[in-house]
């Protein structure tokens, strides 16, 4: 008897806290959130409005957050509380940041905005709330949706980690032209959540309405967890009748959407520059040939093709370009399914070999479209190796004659560099992401360039009547997208005349078309599916864009005009744009300051990988136990080595660790079980850093030792020496290992985690460590650094749960330091920097 009433009192107990732990969960209450999308003729605008309240009978901590379109750019914020009105305020990025920087010298906030993938980046704030209380976030973002495949995509992201009693997208369209089809679906959709999609359309105009109920948004109706995590989209496309494109006008503002149909497709000329140096080695190359073989298939007869592989020697598969029959697509077949990697990156020469390529082919069409695409993972390390020099010597061969795109493999290369270069040569750059579709996304790259049906298109309006024209001239236009040209109407213009000419595959073009300026401003008089000067902020969005893309490739002097002419539009109609930022202000009793930044493409390398051995910029403090963990801001200092570098799983962001002189000779740095892996480490007996690593494979059973003097492979009792003066590569069975001289070594092995060691020299002969591909790690995964990679992994916020806080801090009593990647001026970082207090972080890094 007395046991069963132990048992039911520990039953009771174990409920009790269940309870108390589900009623702590959902303390902070989101009780309302609307989703509320206006799109007018491609220009959308979002307001994202969530509603908070504190059901906990102390204070709690409300977060709002967001993740918006990387196109996007948010135009408001507001926090409501207790009625009164916290509004985001948008200013100039140096005199935001000074502010900023004030506030955080007393300790407060960090930055509020970072990108999360390939085509979102996330809002975040955090605000206090009293017991009881309620506040209301409101954000307010805006785009223009760009044409690709033929169809236009708007995407919502959708995770309130919650369920909410009142969810409710709704997403308005009105295209004057005519909605051709549309269609919503999402990537967490049911045949239950089905039953809250609803959409109502007509000739111009659509309304897509998503409201699920509490009941709906469950994954199981025994649970409170919710099925809407995932991607909210809708799809759509427009009629086209006239030949010379669309035009519609709002006071004064005009803008000319420009989309042939059914027109031939030009004979491609195309010569593919692929990367095969010894950082492809693994997944990379293997997802490199899957692409190419299926890009392959998609050539057409007509085209003529080639390739150039590289590493730190240039290879040509053939000595001219040869028309794409199937013959020719077989053997280009059995070339790519060979490719293997090794060696150093010689970018120059490869690009350089490819022009030549084109400059000497004989026997291409007349009217045809020469294009070189550019595929790499890396920096330049052989040949020339001046990044400036490289565009410079590829601007000067390629002389308007080809377009150059660039296809960046992962997060070591320089965004920026890729891009000036193609930005440069009449192309453009696209980084490819090391997931599991990576063969996709090159596929999907290629389609997109695939099928060129214009040339050399000049839209031509009247110069004395238009102010502010966007861009109006373009090298190609490819089938499936659109071109996009708006302007102010200066004049009182009755009509407003439009000329096009361009080359087609069959004949040279010229298009002409008059609108009536009236009757185009009266198609825009309900108000209800519009926001009045939505073409005026158009015109505004795509006047900075270009600004900012033209600034990328010109001159310094120039370079700071085109910027200049950006800010002052950022600044006019409150756009936050690489040149501005968002203050956000708080009570007076809390962090005083958030603030906002659009980051760019490449400041998303500085969040996902960073080449061991680079000069890191920042601050890092030893972090003693039991200290109130406080957040740091990143300052910079000079030529700082980190040895040892993570990846947080499934999060953009980097740990780097390094040795403070208290750790053992010998460190068991991580092992993971499933995946056969084990990583140690020594340090030299008169430094900090480490000269030794090795690595321990079980399947196929091979051990690598690597220190400053050589790299050496031991298996069944035979030992492989590879120097560092020369690249060089060695396979095991399947087991990769790729020596980049006097730079690198990589060990990669299909479905196992990539292992880098880099050997820096200076100041000292040492050498760094890095992971790759660290989402294939086990949740058995142990080590000083392999507990970083556990299930638990480093939270981006102060609330990290206890287990996960006391293995941080089993591994920095083992002798290493918790510090974090410098952000540059605009872009602090919010993010755990560990346990310290304003007298600990005065200790700095030096060489």
């Amino acid at each position: 008897m007395e046991e069963r009433t132990l048992l039911a009192l520990m039953v009771f107990s174990s409920l009790v806290v269940l309870a108390e732990t589900i009623a702590q969960k959902h303390a902070i209450e989101i009780y309302s959130l609307h989703v509320d999308c206006k799109v007018t003729s491609r220009f959308a605008r979002t307001l994202i409005t969530s509603k908070i309240v504190n059901r906990a009978n102390e204070s709690r901590e409300a977060t709002f957050e967001v993740e918006l379109p990387k196109t996007a750019f948010i135009t408001n914020f507001s926090m409501s509380i207790d009625g009164k009105v916290y509004p985001g305020i948008i200013k100039e990025k140096a005199s935001a940041q000074k502010e900023y920087d004030s506030a955080v010298s007393h300790g407060q906030s960090a930055g509020l905005v970072r990108i999360t993938g390939r085509k979102l980046e996330q809002f975040h704030v955090s605000v206090g709330i009293a017991a009881a209380s309620k506040v209301t976030f409101e954000l307010t973002y805006e785009e223009l949706l760009r044409r690709q495949l033929g169809k236009f995509e708007l995407l919502i992201k959708v995770r309130p980690k919650q369920l909410v009693k009142h969810f409710q997208i709704d997403v308005r369209v009105f295209e004057p032209q005519g909605i051709r089809f549309l269609e919503a679906d999402s990537t967490f959709m049911t045949n239950e959540l089905t039953k809250a999609l609803t959409t109502v359309q007509n000739e111009t105009k659509a309304h897509v309405l998503f409201k699920p109920t509490v009941d709906q948004q469950k994954m199981n109706p025994e649970f409170d967890e919710t099925l809407l995590n995932g991607d909210f989209v809708v799809r759509y496309d427009v009629k086209r009748d006239a030949t010379a494109g669309d035009i519609q006008i709002v006071n004064g503002y005009f803008v000319h959407y420009f989309a042939p149909q059914e027109m031939p497709v030009f004979p491609k000329n195309v010569i593919f520059v692929i990367d095969r140096s010894g950082s492809m080695a693994g997944r990379k190359i293997e997802q490199t040939r899957d692409a190419l073989l299926k890009i392959l298939q998609d050539l057409r007869p007509e085209d003529h093709f080639s390739f150039v592989t590289f590493n730190s020697k240039v290879v040509e598969w053939k000595s001219s370009l040869l028309p794409a029959t199937a013959e020719n697509v077989a053997s280009a077949a059995g070339f790519v399914q060979t490719l293997s990697a090794s060696g150093g990156t010689d970018i120059n020469h490869a690009l350089l070999t490819a022009v030549s390529g084109l400059e000497k082919a004989e026997g291409l069409p007349e009217r045809s479209v020469s294009m070189i695409i550019l595929l790499t993972d890396g920096q330049p390390t052989s040949g020339e190796s001046n990044v400036e020099v490289i565009q410079e010597n590829i601007q000067k061969a390629v002389n308007g004659k080809y377009a150059l795109f660039c296809l960046g493999f992962g997060f070591d290369v320089s965004y920026k560099f890729l891009e000036k270069m193609a930005l440069s040569n009449g192309g453009i750059a696209r980084r490819i992401y090391e997931n599991a579709d990576a063969a996709l996304q090159l596929q999907g790259f290629y389609q997109e360039v695939a099928t060129p049906i214009l040339k050399k298109i000049e839209m031509q309006y009247p110069e004395n009547a238009i102010e502010g024209l966007t861009k109006n001239d373009f090298k190609l236009f490819f089938e499936g997208s659109e071109i996009v040209v708006s302007g102010k109407i200066s004049n009182e213009l009755d009509l407003l005349p439009v000329e096009i000419k361009a080359q087609s595959h069959s004949s040279d073009l010229t298009l002409k078309e008059e609108t009536n300026v009236k009757e185009k401003e009266q198609v825009f008089q309900n108000q209800s599916y519009i926001f009045g000067n939505f073409i005026e902020r158009l015109w505004a969005y795509l006047t900075i864009q270009q600004l900012l893309e033209k600034s990328i490739s010109a001159q310094e002097e120039d370079q700071k005009t085109l910027e200049a002419q950006a800010l002052e539009l950022s600044l006019r109609y409150s756009f936050v744009t690489p040149l501005t930022s968002m203050v956000v202000t708080k009570p007076a009793d809390q962090e005083q300051t958030g603030l906002a930044n659009k980051p760019t493409e490449a400041d998303n390398e500085k969040h996902n990988s960073v080449p061991v051995g680079d000069a890191y910029k920042l601050r890092s403090a030893s972090l003693p136990v039991g200290r109130q963990r406080k957040r740091m801001r990143a300052q910079p200092v000079v030529n700082v080595h980190s040895q040892l570098l993570l990846q947080s799983p499934k999060q953009n962001e980097i740990v780097c660790l390094n040795t403070d002189g208290k750790a053992q000779p010998s460190v068991h740095l991580l092992s993971d079980p499933e995946q056969g892996l084990t990583v140690t480490g020594k340090l030299g007996d008169r430094t900090n850093h480490f000269v030794h690593f090795e690595i321990n494979y079980v399947n196929p059973p091979a051990q690598i030792h690597a220190s400053t003097d050589a790299i050496v492979l031991r298996r069944n009792n035979e030992s492989t020496r590879l120097p560092w003066t020369e690249s060089a590569t060695a396979t095991v069975q399947g087991l990769s290992i790729s020596v980049e001289k006097e730079r690198s070594v990589t060990a990669s092995l299909s479905d196992t985690v990539t292992v880098k060691i880099s050997l820096i020299k200076f100041p000292e002969d040492f050498l760094g460590l890095h992971f790759l591909n660290t989402d294939r790690f086990s949740e058995k995964v142990s080590g000083a650094l392999g507990q970083f990679y556990s299930k638990a992994g480093f939270e981006n916020n102060s609330n990290m749960n206890q287990r996960a806080d006391e293995r941080l801090l089993r591994g920095l009593q083992q002798g290493f330091r918790h510090c974090l990647p410098w952000h540059p001026p605009g872009q602090a970082p919010e993010a755990l920097a560990g346990q310290a207090d304003d007298e600990a972080v005065q200790e700095r890094l030096e060489p």
